[in-house]
């Protein structure tokens, strides 16, 4: 830039009157590619690279066209902005475990990549589910915040960085956002026509799943920006780190899924001829398998730490196994059984005895396990005593007890306890100076306002979906709202004329078919062979289980 200033200043770039030819010297040539080939070497990500070489034919073009100040005042103005890529070209330096981030340009692009794709997009998921208005307006505001955010993550002057996974994975959480944002306005067309029927059945299942996929990897993102601002998971720590978080986080999404059965998946369950302990115990029982063989490196010596996760990864696929086995009736019905609250609070007891070499590291894998006991326990307490092995307490589920709020929020705070007690983490505590108890009440604190937002999410999808679910009718009592709606009431009890919606319709007759499958079947069976003495028992009619799924009782001959 100098060496052109220079032919600038003397005249280097004369302009010949009456018309728009240049006569630019071979060094300003020279540079100026040399310059924006520089620059390509040094983007964020193949992507821009490819625009930054379409920009490259139209300088090409405006060299021969445009007068030279205008294009110099245009390529010092985008110098600045592309200066800061390279990030393979940063030299390796020492790691410097817990360095503060003073820049205020990274702290603005973690704070809105974190409101984007932590709040922004979920909530956008969760109204496309529901055909909501509001979604491609929120969908457009995310996606505007998060360009922003990504240039000004390769825009900051502060600590730099070497060649990380957080840098590297961004670029994929990018492309999955520009595809859905290009299938979503592709959707919004509504072409229908011809081959774009076809195509357009194929984009809704690709822009489902993505949309659905897209909190799980922005997830990951956070937690690889954490990982790599702060500097751990590196060299020897490596192992473990991914134990702490690949645990804490399934722990986690264990515990939203138990929320999202609570609260609107019990339809689900009951289509799908299960209950909720077989699928645990299929989970469980997967997992146990991989832990068994992963979790020591064959060849080398057995420490205490190898024992331990080894033996609970075996533990794990024997209990599930048997888990899958008792989730069912003798007739094929589904039934609830304790064996995956009994291996959650198995697993609670022995990470609650895990060996640490840091006193604060002991006390917090102590309280980790103790809530992970709790989470069990509490587990124990709902199916026994609350539901008393039934599905659910109301006919639609829709209203559960407040104790079944505290497993799932147990397993929140199980999984933030574990990701938050690595051996880096737990000697940046140590040096600090603070306390067990400071540091758990803050893991709590996040555990809480996660448990709020997984509910926040839950509850609009419920009153999009099943909007007079949300009402009340003064003329049922809160006794009556858990009983079958009575024939003679009618519209079901709404006396404000009220009519129901598809979605209610469809609602209650799943659940009433359910519900009343048992009873109607007894009925039958007590007119057709009454007094038969070859069953193993008499049958309660008001047992929602207890009708056959896979044939009729058979009389002797």
């Amino acid at each position: 830039m100098v060496v052109v200033l220079r032919e600038l200043r003397s005249g280097a770039w004369p302009r010949q009157s009456g018309t728009a030819d240049l006569r630019l010297s071979p060094t300003i040539r020279l540079l100026s590619f040399a310059q924006i080939d520089l620059h390509l070497k040094f983007l964020p990500s193949p992507t821009f690279s490819l625009s930054f070489q379409l920009l490259r034919s139209i300088v090409k073009m405006m060299l021969s066209k445009l007068d030279p100040r205008g294009l110099l005042a245009v390529l010092l103005l985008v110098s600045p902005a592309l200066a800061h890529g390279g990030h393979e070209n940063v030299p390796e330096e020492p790691l410097t475990r817990g360095t503060p981030l003073y820049d205020s340009t990274l702290w603005v692009h973690m704070i809105l990549m974190g409101f984007a794709f932590g709040i922004i997009f979920p909530l956008g998921m969760v109204l496309g589910i529901v055909r909501s208005r509001w979604h491609v307006p929120l969908q457009i505001v995310g996606t505007i915040i998060a360009i922003v955010a990504y240039f000004l993550g390769h825009a900051h002057k502060g600590r730099q960085f070497s060649k990380n996974i957080h840098a590297s994975f961004a670029n994929i959480l990018m492309l999955m956002m520009v595809v859905q944002v290009v299938i979503g306005f592709y959707l919004k067309l509504h072409l229908s026509k011809g081959i774009h029927g076809r195509i357009r059945r194929v984009m809704v299942v690709i822009h489902g799943i993505i949309g659905k996929a897209m909190p799980v990897v922005s997830w990951v993102q956070m937690l690889f920006g954490g990982i790599t601002a702060m500097g751990f998971c590196h060299d020897d720590h490596l192992g473990q780190c991914l134990a702490h978080f690949i645990m804490g986080s399934a722990f986690i999404a264990y515990g939203i899924m138990l929320t999202i059965l609570l609260l609107v998946g019990q339809f689900w369950l009951r289509r799908s001829g299960r209950s909720q302990e077989f699928f645990d115990s299929l989970i469980i029982a997967a997992w146990g398998c991989v832990n068994t063989f992963t979790e020591h490196r064959w060849g080398s010596d057995w420490s205490h730490n190898d024992l331990q996760h080894t033996t609970m990864g075996i533990v794990w696929w024997c209990a599930g196994l048997l888990g899958m086995w008792l989730s069912r009736k003798r007739n094929g019905r589904p039934k609830r059984n304790l064996i995956p609250a009994i291996v959650i609070l198995l697993t609670g007891y022995a990470m609650s005895a895990h060996p640490q070499f840091l006193e604060i590291s002991t006390m917090i894998h102590t309280i980790f396990g103790y809530t992970l006991m709790a989470a069990g326990l509490t587990r124990i307490i709902e199916i026994s005593f609350v539901l008393k092995d039934r599905g659910t307490l109301s006919l639609d589920g829709s209203e559960p007890n407040s104790f079944q709020y505290l497993p799932p929020f147990l397993l929140y705070a199980s999984g933030f306890l574990f990701m938050g007690a690595t051996e880096e983490q737990m000697q940046l505590l140590h040096d600090a100076g603070i306390t067990h108890v400071s540091y758990v009440l803050i893991l709590y604190s996040i555990a809480f306002i996660l448990f709020l937002f997984v509910n926040i999410l839950l509850h609009i999808y419920a009153v999009h979906a099943w909007p007079d679910s949300a009402k009340t009718s003064p003329a049922r009592s809160s006794s009556e709202e858990e009983i079958t709606p009575d024939a003679t009431q009618v519209n079901g009890g709404f006396l404000n004329g009220h009519v129901r919606s598809n979605s209610e319709v469809q609602h209650i007759h799943d659940a009433e078919a359910y519900e009343l499958e048992g009873l109607i079947s007894d009925e039958e069976d007590d007119s057709k062979a009454a007094g038969d003495s070859h069953t193993m028992g008499s049958k309660r009619v008001t047992d929602e289980e207890s009708s056959p799924l896979v044939g009729k009782e058979t009389t002797r001959g």
